[in-house]
């Protein structure tokens, strides 16, 4: 699974200089953060709605078209998926109750 990641986020990054006429992603760049993060927030309800509906293909789709604008929203933050992994990497083996009163307040 890295290995898509990396593969995917180097191309996200690479997609930041393109021009946004010819590459969605740049467009998505060149639009800044509120529009990525709209278009978060769009398939976020779309996977919500693919699980409440029980429809098991259009769930891996939505939930990869949500992976794919959150990584979008994470280069654009300058967050590599790197970072998210060895956050979740932390977490593993706590309770989340732990976890949750571990954090800074």
């Amino acid at each position: 699974m890295n290995d898509v990641l990396n593969r995917l986020s180097e191309l996200l990054e690479q997609r930041k200089s393109a021009d946004p006429q010819s590459s969605y992603v740049a467009k998505l760049y060149a639009k800044g953060m509120d529009s990525i993060l709209k278009k978060v927030g769009e398939e976020a309800a779309e996977t919500i709605i693919a699980a409440k509906n029980g429809d098991i293909e259009h769930l891996i789709y939505e939930t990869a078209d949500l992976w794919f604008h959150t990584l979008v929203m994470l280069a654009q933050a300058g967050i590599k998926p790197q970072e998210i992994l060895d956050e979740l990497a932390r977490r593993e083996g706590l309770s989340g109750i732990a976890e949750k009163e571990s954090r800074v307040k």
